[in-house]
C-alpha cells in the first residue's frame, strides 16, 4: 500500500496548521520535548552527535532531527561523508543531531542557544510540517523573520494507528474485521470493559495516548476522534465541536487513558516490560503510535534506536495497528533548510546535495529497514501481516480543518481530557541547599519555582496536594510533612505556592519510607475517574535506615488490581541522585522517570513531567 502523496482535497496544505491552531496552548508546553523523546523515539538529549574526525576543509551542514529517525539519519550521514561527495568543488560534511520536535520549535524561537541546546542547525528535520508552522508562527507573533522555507520536502512517512496486543485485537475481530475510534469509544464507555468480549480477566479498556498540546501523534489522535464522532473525513466545523454528542463521544475516548505524557515511548517501555513479567495486558489496551513504533515495539526495540535493536528479546505479546477506518493523519518528516543568515550559500548547496543523496532509492530502502515508509509513502518488506502490520490496507486520510475550528478542539480537549489526582512531593533535605552554580542560585530556590510553574499547568478542577521530606524533625515521628490536604486547583492553588514559597532545607533523605506513605495516600482517596499519581522530586539517595529495602518497598507499589495502580512519576534532580532507584520505583507502577541530572534543566523537566495529566 502507498500512502497518498496529496491526501483528499487541501489536506496536504491543512495538516500544518493542526498544530499552528493551537500555538496559544503549545507554546508553554513545547519545552518539554527538549527533555524527552518524541514519538516512539529514544536519545533525545540535545546536541548529542556522532564521535568521528573533523573535516575542517569541507562545508559543515548541521541538521537537528526528531528523535524517532535521527539515529537512522546520522548513519546515513556518515555514509554520505565517507564517499567524500563533492558540491562545487568541496566536499560536505554532514552532522546529524537529536532533539524532540516541539523542543527544536522552541529552541529556534528562542535564537538557539548553543550553550544549552547544542549545535546551531542548519536543516531542522521535525517529525511533521507541523512544527515548522509552530515556529512561523513563533516568530512572527515577535516580528522577528522567519525560518522555515516555502519548499518542504518529505524524507519519509508514517501513518498514526491504534497499537493493540494481538490478543485483544483478535478479541475486536482483527485482521478481518475493520476497527476505528468508534470501536474505542464503544469499549471505553461500556461498564463490561473486556468482558463484553469475553476476556473480563482484562478488566477496563484502557489507552495510552500523549499530550495533544505537546506531541504529533496526541494531536493526531484527537483531531481523528473528533471526525468519528462526526462520522465525516472533512469539512469539521465549530457546530460540531460545541455538539454536545461529538463532545461526549471525545470524553468516551479521554476516560479511558491511564496518563498522557510527551511521548510514546513511555507507553511502549511499560508495556513491554510489564510484557516480559506476563502482565502485557493488564497496562494499557491500545496506544496511538506511528506504525513504525508497532515494528519496532515487536523486536523488543521499544526506543527504536537502531543501535539496540536486537539486544533484548521480543515481547511475549506482540501488537499489531489498526488503521482507523473512520481515518488517520500522517507523519510526513519534512526536510527545512532554514532562511537563517548562518545557512549561506554553500550551506544551502551541500543540505540540497544530502538531501538528494537520502531520497535516492538505496537510502529510502534504509528508511524501509526501519519500518518507515518512503517519503511517497511506499511501504517496505517489513509492513507485513506477521510483522503486525498490513501493508494492502487502504488508508483512509483525513482532511483537517481550518485553523479555527483546530483552535475550538484544542480548548475543547483540555475541557475533556481525564483530569488528575496527583500529589506532589517535593525534597527538602539539606542538600537542596547546595548552590547550582549556572543558576547562581541552590537547587530548592530552583525547584521551587520551578514547581510553581509547573503546577499552573494544571486544570482547576484537577486535585492537588503537597507533601515535603527529608529525615524526621526534632519532634516528628514521620519524615514527611503534609502541608496542603487534598483539593481542586482552584482552591488549593495560593496556599499551595505560599507553601512552596516558605520552604527550608534540612535533614536526610527518608526516599522510601516517603514513597511508601504517599502512594498509600492516594490509594486511599483513590478516584477511578482520574488519573492517580504521585509526582516525587528528589536530589539523593535513600538515608533513611528505618525503611531502606528497595524490593520491599517494590512489592508494595504494585498492586494485583492494575485498575488501581498509584503512578510515580519520579524526578532525579542533581547528579548525585539516585536515577537508577528511581527508574526501579517508576517502573514498578508503570510510570517514568525523568533525568534533571543537570538541575539547571529542572524548569523543563517538571513541566514535562506535569505534561502527563
Amino acid at each position: 500500500m502507498t500512502l497518498p502523496t496529496q491526501p483528499r482535497s487541501g489536506a496536504r496544505r491543512a495538516i500544518p496548521l493542526i498544530i499552528a491552531a493551537v500555538l496559544g496552548l503549545v507554546l508553554i508546553l513545547v519545552v518539554r520535548a527538549c527533555v524527552s523523546g518524541g514519538s516512539g523515539g529514544g536519545g533525545d538529549e540535545p546536541g548529542n552527535a556522532p564521535a568521528r574526525a573533523d573535516r575542517p576543509d569541507c562545508t559543515p551542514v548541521n541538521i537537528t532531527a526528531s528523535s524517532e529517525k535521527a539515529a537512522l539519519l546520522s548513519g546515513i550521514a556518515d555514509r554520505y561523508n565517507s564517499d567524500n561527495r563533492q558540491v562545487n568543488g568541496k566536499c560536505v560534511d554532514v552532522r546529524v543531531t537529536s532533539m524532540a520536535s516541539g523542543g527544536a520549535a522552541e529552541a529556534l524561537a528562542r535564537d538557539w542557544d548553543e550553550a544549552a541546546n547544542g549545535m546551531r542547525p542548519d536543516v531542522w528535520t521535525p517529525a511533521s510540517r507541523s512544527w515548522g508552522v509552530i515556529l512561523r508562527q513563533r516568530l512572527g507573533a515577535t516580528d522577528r523573520p522567519d525560518l522555515i522555507p516555502d519548499d518542504q520536502p518529505s524524507i519519509a512517512q508514517t501513518p498514526l494507528v491504534i497499537a493493540m496486543p494481538k490478543p485483544m485485537a483478535e478479541a475486536l475481530g482483527w485482521p478481518n474485521k475493520e476497527l476505528g475510534w468508534s470501536d474505542l469509544a464503544a469499549l471505553t464507555r461500556d461498564p463490561a470493559g473486556w468482558g463484553a468480549f469475553g476476556h473480563p480477566e482484562w478488566g477496563a479498556f484502557k489507552l495510552g495516548k500523549t499530550n495533544p498540546t505537546l506531541s504529533t501523534s496526541g494531536l493526531h489522535a484527537t483531531v481523528a476522534s473528533y471526525f468519528a464522532a462526526t462520522g465525516r473525513s472533512s469539512d469539521l466545523s465549530s457546530a460540531d465541536v460545541a455538539d454536545p454528542k461529538v463532545t461526549e463521544f471525545v470524553r468516551g475516548i479521554e476516560s479511558g487513558v491511564v496518563h498522557y505524557g510527551d511521548t510514546t515511548l513511555t507507553f511502549l517501555q511499560n508495556l513491554y516490560d510489564a510484557a516480559q513479567r506476563g502482565r502485557g495486558l493488564t497496562y494499557i489496551s491500545a496506544a496511538t503510535v506511528e506504525e513504525k513504533s508497532v515494528w519496532d515495539y515487536n523486536q523488543g526495540n521499544p526506543s527504536g534506536d537502531p543501535k539496540t535493536l536486537g539486544k533484548n528479546p521480543k515481547p511475549q505479546v506482540p501488537l499489531v495497528a489498526i488503521y482507523p477506518k473512520d481515518g488517520t493523519l500522517i507523519s510526513d518528516n519534512p526536510y527545512f533548510v532554514l532562511k537563517a543568515p548562518w545557512v549561506d550559500n554553500a550551506k544551502r548547496a551541500g543540505a540540497k546535495d544530502f538531501l538528494d543523496y537520502v531520497r535516492e532509492p538505496e537510502r529510502q530502502e534504509r528508511f524501509q529497514q526501519a519500518a518507515f515508509r518512503t517519503f511517497e509513502g511506499k511501504a517496505g518488506s517489513l509492513i507485513t501481516l506477521d510483522n503486525g502490520m498490513r501493508p494492502d490496507v487502504k488508508i483512509a486520510v483525513l482532511d483537517p480543518p481550518g485553523p479555527v475550528v483546530l483552535d475550538q478542539v484544542a480548548q475543547s480537549w483540555t475541557n475533556l481530557r481525564k483530569r488528575a489526582n496527583l500529589l506532589f512531593v517535593l525534597d527538602v533535605s539539606g542538600s537542596m541547599e547546595e548552590p547550582v552554580p549556572s543558576a547562581g542560585r541552590s537547587r530548592l530556590e530552583l525547584a521551587k519555582e520551578a514547581s510553581v510553574n509547573a503546577l499552573k499547568l494544571l486544570a482547576p478542577d484537577d486535585t492537588l496536594s503537597l507533601w515535603t521530606f527529608s529525615t524526621p524533625l526534632a519532634g516528628q515521628s514521620d519524615p514527611f510533612r503534609k502541608l496542603i490536604p487534598p483539593g481542586p486547583v482552584a482552591a488549593v492553588g495560593a496556599p499551595l505556592q505560599r507553601a512552596i514559597a516558605g520552604l527550608q532545607p534540612g535533614g536526610g533523605t527518608a526516599l522510601y519510607a516517603t514513597t511508601r506513605a504517599a502512594v498509600d495516600s492516594v490509594r486511599a482517596s483513590f478516584d477511578p475517574n482520574r488519573i492517580n499519581a504521585v509526582v516525587l522530586l528528589t536530589d539523593g539517595k535513600n538515608e533513611y535506615p528505618a525503611d531502606n529495602n528497595i524490593d520491599s518497598l517494590v512489592s508494595s507499589l504494585r498492586t494485583e488490581d492494575t485498575s488501581m495502580q498509584v503512578r510515580v512519576f519520579s524526578i532525579a534532580y542533581g547528579e548525585k541522585a539516585d536515577l537508577e532507584v528511581l527508574n526501579t520505583i517508576s517502573k514498578a507502577t508503570t510510570a517514568a522517570a525523568y533525568d534533571a541530572g543537570n538541575a539547571a534543566t529542572i524548569n523543563k523537566v517538571l513541566v514535562n513531567v506535569i505534561s502527563n495529566f
